[in-house]
C-alpha cells in the first residue's frame, strides 16, 4: 500500500491554471496566499499552473521568477505538494521546499476524515504516442539539448503558442471517457471513495456505482480554487 497523505481542514487544492504573459490568474493568488488573506494548513498544486515551466529549459525559470520565488517562500510555511502536469515539470531543484510528485509517482493516496481518495494531474494513462512524447519532452537532458541549440528560442515560441490556445471548452462524452479510464488506475479503487483529478478542465463529478470521480475546474478559467468540504461534504 502507498503512503498516505492526511488532507487537513480547509487545504486548498488548485489547478490547471495556465500561467502565462496574459493569464495571471496564478499569480494573483500566490499573492494573496503570500498576503496571509488565504491561510490555508495545506496546498495542493495539481498540475499545470504553469503554460510551460521545467528544469532544463532555463527561460521557462527566468520567465516565472516572480511566481517561483514566491512558491519557494510560502512552502517555507505552508506544505506544499506539487503534482507535476503536462506542462509543469521537472520541478524538485526548482521548489526544493515543496514535496513534488512526478507523473511516475502519481496517482497518490490521501485520506479525509473517513474517506480515502487518490488524487493526480489526471494525465496517467493516456495513450502510448502521449506517454512517449512527453517521457522525451521531460527528460532533462533533452531539454537541456535544446538549450544548446536553439537558445530560448524553443521555450520561447511554446509559451507565445501556448498563451493563445482556448482552454475553456467542453470533452463530449466526457463521462464515458472517465468510465473507460477508472479500470486502468494500478489500486484497487474497491477501497477508493472518491477520485480528483485537473488536467481536462471540466469541473464535473461523476458517480460510478460507489465511486465519485471529481474532475476540477481549470483555475484559469473559473477562478475557483477548492477544498475536500466543497466536493466531499456537500
Amino acid at each position: 500500500m502507498k503512503d498516505i497523505i492526511h488532507i487537513k481542514e480547509k487545504a486548498i487544492f488548485i489547478c490547471d491554471a495556465h500561467d502565462n504573459i496574459n493569464r495571471k490568474s496564478f499569480l494573483h493568488f500566490l499573492k494573496q496566499i503570500d498576503k496571509k488573506e488565504l491561510n490555508p494548513p495545506q496546498l495542493f498544486f495539481m498540475g499545470d499552473l504553469f503554460d510551460f515551466l521545467a528544469y532544463g529549459a532555463s527561460y521557462t525559470i527566468k520567465f516565472y521568477k516572480e511566481q517561483i520565488e514566491l512558491i519557494n517562500k510560502i512552502s517555507k510555511q505552508i506544505p506544499i505538494y506539487y503534482l507535476e502536469g503536462n506542462h509543469d515539470f521537472n520541478l524538485q531543484k526548482i521548489f526544493p521546499y515543496a514535496k513534488v510528485f512526478p507523473i511516475e509517482k502519481q496517482p497518490i493516496l490521501i485520506s479525509y476524515k473517513d474517506k480515502k481518495g487518490l488524487i493526480s494531474h489526471g494525465d496517467i494513462y493516456s495513450g502510448w504516442i502521449y506517454k512517449l512524447s512527453h517521457k522525451i519532452l521531460r527528460n532533462y537532458f533533452f531539454l537541456k539539448l535544446l538549450d544548446i541549440i536553439n537558445g530560448e528560442r524553443f521555450s520561447k515560441n511554446y509559451l507565445q503558442k501556448a498563451s493563445k490556445k482556448i482552454i475553456c471548452k467542453k470533452i463530449p462524452n466526457f463521462e464515458n471517457i472517465i468510465k473507460q479510464k477508472i479500470p486502468l488506475y494500478d489500486i484497487d479503487v474497491s477501497d477508493i471513495d472518491f477520485i480528483l483529478e485537473g488536467h481536462y478542465h471540466q469541473g464535473v463529478t461523476i458517480k460510478i456505482n460507489s465511486l465519485i470521480y471529481i474532475n476540477l475546474h481549470s483555475y484559469f478559467c473559473d477562478k475557483r480554487y477548492f477544498t475536500l468540504q466543497d466536493k466531499i461534504d456537500s
